[in-house]
């Protein structure tokens, strides 16, 4: 049997109490578009009341090849609102040569000065993790105190916490989140160290979306409308109920 427990949050199948949030607990925004194509997103993100983790910065999937204005201005605002933003870095499950990682990380920190890193397609099997925390030690290394998020979009295996401050364990749509599985060893760690990430939710399911991330100890999580089909990216524009979102993550927070 695979190591995992069905948290629902109806209680009837669950054997475990929801963890409260905690400091690291409330929304992130998992990668709008360019700043200059969505104004409007990026200047939500800065919005006094958004209770903002991290945002996830993509130029043209990673830096791009040089400076960009646009970029480093949205992304000056949301650090003056103590808002992290990470660069994205595609490991492409494991498959792209650390060398062109670091060499994209370097980039991102010589022009935009990002917080940290979303390791995005990062690979969590056993046989991979040498090679992921050999990675994360060295991106570590050039700079002190930068956040890492391992992108997974599912459970890997328990190594992967010690290798990064948070891992997105959960990326899909809600008709298979509101059934998910959660695996059991993440009982052992606070729900800050979890992230999910949550798209088609029909506004009348947000409450229960956010109740089942609670359940399954997500302290962090992204919930949109928006529609993962025809080549549409779910997770680059705000969802139409950003407001009502920001307003309920808020009082989750402030309990």
């Amino acid at each position: 049997m695979p190591d995992v427990t069905l948290r629902r949050v109806t209680g009837r199948a669950a054997s475990l109490v929801p963890r409260r949030p905690g400091a690291g607990a409330g929304l992130v925004a998992p990668g709008f578009a360019h700043p200059m194509v969505a104004p409007l997103e990026w200047a939500e993100l800065a919005r006094a009341d958004v209770p903002l983790r991290w945002a996830v910065l993509d130029v043209a999937d990673g830096p791009g090849q040089r400076p960009d204005g646009f970029v480093a201005a949205a992304t000056a605002g949301l650090r003056v609102r103590g808002r992290a933003v990470l660069g994205r870095l595609a490991l492409r499950g494991g498959s792209r040569p650390p060398a062109e990682v670091l060499r994209d990380a370097e980039r991102y920190l010589e022009w935009y000065r990002p917080d940290g890193f979303y390791l995005d397609q990062c690979p969590g099997g056993p046989g991979e993790l040498a090679a992921v925390r050999r990675l994360t030690a060295t991106l570590r290394a050039l700079r002190p105190g930068l956040r890492l998020v391992l992108g997974h979009g599912a459970h890997p295996c328990e190594g992967y916490v010690e290798a990064a401050d948070q891992l997105v364990t959960f990326r899909g749509r809600w008709r298979e989140y509101r059934w998910s599985q959660v695996a059991q060893w993440t009982a052992r760690h606070p729900a800050e160290r979890f992230c999910h990430l949550v798209c088609e939710v029909p506004r009348a399911r947000l409450g229960e979306a956010l109740r089942v991330a609670r359940w399954q100890g997500a302290g962090a999580f992204y919930l949109t409308d928006r529609l993962a089909s025809g080549g549409v990216d779910p997770w680059s524009a705000l969802p139409g109920f950003w407001d009502e979102l920001v307003s309920c993550v808020g009082t989750t927070v402030s309990e």
